[in-house]
C-alpha cells in the first residue's frame, strides 16, 4: 500500500505538475505560424495594394510646373470631388466673366442711364444691372436663347464680343466635356470584377516546380485580347556593392509558349516553372517564408463592351 500523502503537499502544487490545457493538433501548428505571419505583415508595407492602387507617394516634387503642361490629364486623375469642383468653377467663372464685360459696354455706352428712354438704342435690349448681364451671359455660352435680351446692330463692340464668348465658350465646351467623358468611361471599375486566388502555390506540375496561381473573371462580357504579367519586387544587391531597393524582375508566366495570352471565358491556372532562368531558382524553402519580396499581377485586355483598354 502506498502511505498517505501529506495534506500539505496536497495543497501545494509545483509550477511542473500543473497541466497546461491540451490544444489540438492543427491548432498547435497553426498558431505560431498564425503569429508569425501578423507580425510580419505588421513590418512589411506592400508596394501594390490588393485593389490595385500602388502604394507609392511622390515627395519633394519642385517641378510642379510639369503638371500644368499637361493640364488635360492633370484634371482627369484627379479626385471626383476635385473634378466636380474645377467643373462648376470653371463655367461660373466664365459666366462671371463675360457677364461683367456685357455690364461694362452698357455702363461706358450710357444704357444704364436710358433704360426708360424709348428712342434710345441700347447694345443689348432689356439688360438694366449686372445681374441681367449676366443672365445674357449664361444664356449667349449656353446657347439658350429665352428671347427677352437680344443684342442689337448698333453695338460693334457687343459683337465682337459676342464671337469672342461664342468660340471661347465652345473651347471651353469642349475641353470640360470631353475631360468628364474621359473620367467616366475610364474602366477601372472594371477590373473589380477580375479575381485573383487569395494565395499562390509552389508544387510539382508535369514533373516540374511551379509557382501557381488562379484568375477569373465575373462578367458574361470578355476582355478581348488578355494578356497576363507578373513581377518580383524584392531589393537588391549587385556584384559591385549596388544596393537597389525594389527592384523589378520579370517572372516568366508563358512568353516564349504564348501562355501569356488569354481566353479569359473561364477561371484559369498561370503556372511559373521555376528553373535555372526564374527569380526564385537559388532560394530555398526556408529562406522563402524570410524573404521580403512581394509579386505583382497585371492583368491587360480591352473591354468587349466599350473597347476600352483595362488593367488589373
Amino acid at each position: 500500500l502506498n502511505p498517505p500523502k501529506n495534506p500539505m503537499e496536497q495543497d501545494v502544487e509545483s509550477p511542473a505538475g500543473i497541466r497546461k490545457p491540451k490544444l489540438p493538433k492543427q491548432a498547435r501548428e497553426d498558431q505560431p505560424k498564425q503569429l508569425a505571419e501578423m507580425d510580419r505583415a505588421k513590418k512589411i508595407q506592400r508596394y501594390v495594394q490588393k485593389d490595385g492602387k500602388c502604394n507609392v507617394h511622390h515627395g519633394n516634387v519642385r517641378e510642379t510646373y510639369r503638371y500644368l503642361t499637361d493640364i488635360f490629364t492633370t484634371l482627369v486623375d484627379l479626385k471626383w470631388r476635385f473634378n466636380l469642383f474645377i467643373f462648376v468653377l470653371v463655367y461660373t467663372v466664365t459666366w462671371l466673366f463675360f457677364g461683367l464685360m456685357w455690364w461694362l459696354i452698357a455702363y461706358l455706352r450710357g444704357d444704364l442711364d436710358h433704360i426708360a428712354d424709348a428712342q434710345w438704342t441700347p447694345c443689348v435690349n432689356n439688360l438694366n444691372g449686372f445681374v441681367s448681364a449676366f443672365l445674357f451671359s449664361i444664356e449667349t455660352e449656353t446657347t439658350i436663347g429665352y428671347g427677352y435680351r437680344v443684342i442689337t446692330d448698333k453695338c460693334p463692340e457687343g459683337i465682337v464680343l459676342l464671337l469672342v464668348q461664342s468660340v471661347l465658350g465652345s473651347i471651353v465646351n469642349a475641353f470640360m466635356v470631353g475631360c468628364m467623358f474621359v473620367k467616366i468611361s475610364q474602366p477601372k471599375k472594371r477590373a473589380e470584377t477580375l479575381v485573383f486566388s487569395t494565395n499562390a502555390v509552389i508544387s510539382m506540375r508535369d514533373g516540374r516546380l511551379c509557382l501557381m496561381f488562379r484568375v477569373g473573371d465575373l462578367r458574361n462580357s470578355h476582355i478581348v485580347e488578355a494578356s497576363i504579367r507578373a513581377k518580383l519586387i524584392k531589393s537588391k544587391q549587385t556584384k559591385e556593392g549596388e544596393f537597389i531597393p525594389l527592384n523589378q524582375t520579370d517572372i516568366n508566366v508563358g512568353y516564349n509558349t504564348g501562355d501569356d495570352r488569354l481566353f479569359l471565358v473561364s477561371p484559369l491556372i498561370i503556372c511559373h516553372e521555376i528553373n535555372q532562368h526564374s527569380p526564385f531558382w537559388e532560394i530555398s524553402q526556408v529562406h522563402l517564408a524570410k524573404e521580403e519580396l512581394e509579386i505583382v499581377v497585371i492583368l491587360e485586355g480591352m473591354v468587349e463592351a466599350t473597347g476600352e483598354h483595362a488593367h488589373s
